[in-house]
């Protein structure tokens, strides 16, 4: 949050102050996904553009890889629930953004650098 605070392009920014609601693949129940930012900031244009933003994993926002046949594991398991929820999740925020004429982006630690 400190790049966040010191980047003279930032404008405003909240953090999980927005939700959105998203169908679960696990239960086909509706549910609340709150992004972990919403950002106003000046593009190198200097025009005024608003970016979603969440951070995972690079492991939670790729498809898990597929195992031998029958070798389906707990930890399997777990990760395809969570890649297919984080899947519902962006699609319903990718639907909102393209509604508010604002971008959604997926931050990983490969984008962030760590």
């Amino acid at each position: 949050m400190n790049y966040i605070d010191t980047n003279p392009n930032i404008v405003q920014w909240s953090s999980e102050e927005l939700f959105i609601p998203y169908k679960s693949p696990l239960d086909g129940k509706w549910h609340r996904y709150f992004p972990d930012f919403i950002i106003k900031m000046k593009d190198k244009d200097g025009k005024l553009v608003t970016k979603m933003i969440e951070i995972k994993p690079r492991s939670q926002s790729v498809p898990p890889a597929p195992r031998a046949k029958g070798k389906h594991t707990k930890k399997y398991l777990r990760e395809v629930a969570v890649f297919g929820i984080n899947s519902a999740k962006w699609h319903a925020a990718k639907e909102y953004c393209a509604d508010h004429n604002w971008q959604f982006v997926v931050l990983t630690e490969k984008e962030l650098g760590i």
